[in-house]
């Protein structure tokens, strides 16, 4: 009987998908063999700084949303936020990082729904670079970054360049793109199991997370409802 597949999607540059990584991570840990989990990417910050002049122009621009993004990290206390971090640092898309990040899961034959999810490259790629740029400063935008962190991870660079030179990469991307339109993801971090019936969005507290996947293992029958 195949596992329940639950599906994650989030915005490399969003501050609210960094801090709530640890509960992917906890229930990635808590659920393996019981679960499996995809992730995916949805475009928050394709093009961040229109978005960040246009939404903070009365806010102080850049420096009012980096004072934001602080603001959020200083409510946590397992994460960092580095100082250039939107100040002096300011990725121009969050795409260029998603694109790098399909290709070194289709370099690691990791695509679709892992039971494993901690230990794909695809993830340990994806939590590297979050923490590159919120923790370190560090712009992810860039493909020098990017490579940097790849060989920092041990992954096969050649393997990842041959993905994004045929364009493989992008049609994974824009697949992510499409599977976001086509399931009404509205933002990051999103978490939607059992065909879309439970939709966790935002700042979800692990307890609630838990009580989700619960219920979506016990299975009940088609015509039954969920009780979450």
């Amino acid at each position: 009987m195949p596992l329940p597949v639950v599906q994650h999607f989030s915005d490399l540059l969003c501050v609210w998908a960094y801090a709530s990584h640890v509960r992917l991570e906890e229930m990635a840990r808590r659920f393996e063999g019981r679960i499996e989990i995809s992730m995916h990417f949805c475009p928050v910050f394709p093009d961040a700084h229109a978005k960040i002049t246009t939404g903070w122009a009365d806010r102080g621009g850049f420096d009012g949303y980096a004072d934001h993004v602080d603001g959020v990290g200083r409510q946590f206390d397992h994460i960092s936020i580095h100082e250039d971090c939107w100040r002096r640092v300011r990725p121009v898309s969050s795409n260029a990082a998603h694109l790098f990040l399909k290709a070194v899961q289709l370099a690691a034959g990791e695509t679709g729904p892992q039971e494993k999810l901690r230990d794909t490259a695809y993830y340990r790629a994806t939590w590297a670079l979050r923490r590159a740029f919120f923790e370190q400063g560090r712009d992810i935008a860039r493909r020098d970054v990017q490579g940097e962190v790849a060989d920092e991870l041990g992954l096969d660079m050649a393997a990842i360049e041959a993905q994004l030179a045929s364009g493989a990469a992008m049609a994974a991307l824009d697949a992510d793109n499409r599977l976001c339109e086509a399931t009404n993801v509205a933002g990051s971090p999103t978490i939607r199991m059992n065909a879309g019936r439970q939709i966790l969005y935002g700042n979800v507290g692990f307890h609630l997370i838990e009580a989700n996947l619960k219920e979506l293992l016990r299975a009940p029958n088609a015509d039954e409802a969920s009780w979450c």
